[in-house]
């Protein structure tokens, strides 16, 4: 009986070890098979990352680049690569990159966008001295300045700020440093120049399907939605034109003249004017006669896609006069190419309607200047003697989106990698 108990037990042990082993190679088998499928991901993603990676610098090299690549070979699998670009006000490039390798696939969307002026809140080569930004300065968006960057009784900067030169910071008697406030992060060491003459180069747009004034000294432009009013001199009529008809692509250049500009802008458009004479005749500057806003303000209508850019190859100056004595609102991108935005007569005692203090400066855009221009002046307790105080918003569409043709940074910039 001992001994057919003894059987008995080693037949039990025998066909457990049979099932464990037989569990054990299952799961070495399994763990094999694991192991491959995920060597083969691992390769696919691998080729949709370099796809995607090859195609950035293509277009990086060319904009206009679309080809993409079709059942490329690449590290022993195949690649698929697609360029699409948008049609919207946006102008983004959208790449889809897939890999495949033995079985195996991945893909990877990269979004990419021009990089344009126009995405800076505030961007300036010269501060124009030493002027300090201080703690009742706050910049809402993206912040660069080539010049050194002077802070003083900590102002806030919620975007990215870069400077080429280092940052000084303003000591009070105690030798307390006021070093501000970088919730976006800093950088110094960018360089980042503004272009020679790309208030030149906008007249080839406007002669292809734009619109361009020249031969006069001066162009009066009036915006009225989507129609645009012009005319020559003070007390001339105006003449009026359609246009999503005039200005097809967005652009209008006045060649060689001064712009007084001013109105209600629907849609996306450019103004744009420059100098083509040598001698410091004032001409290539835009004088802001009167408040220039979008039909769709984006503060109440965050979908909004009216898109302005004003762009001068001096300055952009609001001008003196009865309807800038209370206030002046302003929706747009400003980029002075050798000059900077400031105000006439900022300093005056004996401004135009009499008002020393004449309101706020109501800007929803960014300013991009040479030189860093003067709005108004400060007296005793930090409150505004004459000119203007500075009440800027930045519109943050502008990281993703700009005006036609707006001047570039020369680089295209990835606004989303998802894998």
């Amino acid at each position: 009986m001992a001994g057919k108990a003894t059987f008995i037990t080693i037949i039990g042990f025998t066909l457990l070890f049979m099932v464990a082993i037989k569990n054990f190679g299952r799961i070495s088998t399994d763990s094999v098979g694991n192991m491959v499928n995920y060597y083969n991901e691992m390769i696919a993603h691998n080729i949709a990352v370099s796809g995607a990676n090859l195609a950035s610098n293509q277009i990086f090299i060319d904009p206009t680049w679309d080809d993409g690549y079709s059942n490329k070979s690449f590290s022993g699998g195949t690649l698929n690569v697609s360029v699409q670009n948008s049609t919207g006000y946006k102008k983004i490039i959208k790449i889809t990159s897939t890999g495949s390798y033995h079985g195996a696939s991945n893909s990877v969307i990269v979004t990419l966008s021009p990089s344009k002026f126009s995405k800076f809140a505030y961007f300036s080569e010269s501060e124009g001295g030493a002027i300090w930004w201080n703690g009742t300065d706050t910049v809402w968006g993206p912040f660069h300045t080539q010049d050194v960057l002077r802070a003083a009784y900590r102002p806030v900067f919620f975007g990215k700020a870069s400077s080429l030169k280092n940052i000084e910071y303003y000591e009070n008697k105690n030798k307390n440093k006021h070093k501000p406030y970088f919730l976006g992060g800093y950088e110094p060491g960018v360089n980042l120049p503004l272009p020679k003459d790309a208030v030149d180069g906008l007249e080839t747009f406007a002669d292809d399907d734009g619109l361009k004034f020249s031969g006069k000294d001066t162009v009066y432009l009036y915006f009225v939605n989507d129609s645009l009013k012009y005319k020559y001199s003070y007390s001339a009529s105006y003449t009026t034109v359609y246009l999503p008809t005039a200005a097809n692509n967005g652009m209008i250049f006045v060649k060689n003249s001064v712009v007084r500009l001013k109105g209600t802008v629907k849609g996306q458009y450019t103004v744009a004017c420059n100098n083509s004479t040598a001698s410091e005749n004032g001409k290539g500057t835009v004088y802001l006669d009167d408040d220039i806003v979008y039909n769709k303000d984006p503060k109440l209508y965050p979908n909004s896609t009216d898109l302005l850019g004003i762009c001068a190859e001096k300055n952009v100056i609001v001008t003196d006069n009865k309807p800038n004595n209370n206030d002046i609102n302003i929706q747009a991108s400003i980029y002075c190419e050798k000059g900077g935005f400031s105000v006439q007569n900022y300093d005056s005692k004996y401004p135009v309607g009499g008002k020393v203090f004449r309101g706020n400066i109501n800007l929803v855009g960014g300013i991009i200047q040479k030189t860093r221009g003067a709005v108004g002046t400060i007296g005793s307790g930090g409150s505004i003697a004459t000119g203007f105080a500075k009440r800027y918003k930045y519109d943050d569409r502008f990281l993703v989106a700009s005006p036609p043709f707006f001047p570039g940074t020369g680089s295209f910039e990835i606004v989303s990698w998802f894998e």
